[in-house]
């Protein structure tokens, strides 16, 4: 599935890198602790997180993610837009509760990274 298809079925709101969202999602991850996002998380996966500073966008380019997700309403910091342009990583948002938004996810058959 496609970024692009996740965020127009999830309402995911585009803050960062509009144009790189045909990206292939092969799964998910969900952590708010860098360091396990940089042990777990896999090329092509959505990162969810509330985290919403700029070594998001550096941990995302270096694992080559397709996207990261930053949840409960909060707004990536300008650095962090900025950033995320730059490398072409694209950041989307939402208002729900990282559980609630994996769930979602899951329903739309992204896997988890166990």
């Amino acid at each position: 599935m496609k970024l692009r298809e996740i965020a127009t079925a999830l309402d995911l709101q585009v803050q960062a890198a509009a144009g790189k969202l045909d990206v292939e999602v092969t799964g998910g991850y969900a952590s708010d602790l860098l360091s396990c996002v940089l042990a777990k998380a896999q090329k092509g996966n959505i990162w969810v997180t509330l985290q919403a500073h700029p070594n998001i966008v550096a941990v995302a380019s270096l694992l080559d993610l397709a996207g990261i997700v930053i949840t409960e309403g909060r707004k990536p910091e300008p650095d962090t837009v900025e950033k995320a342009n730059e490398k072409g990583v694209p950041i989307l948002t939402t208002p729900h509760a990282t559980f609630t938004l994996v769930g979602e996810l899951a329903k739309l058959g992204v896997v988890g990274v166990d």
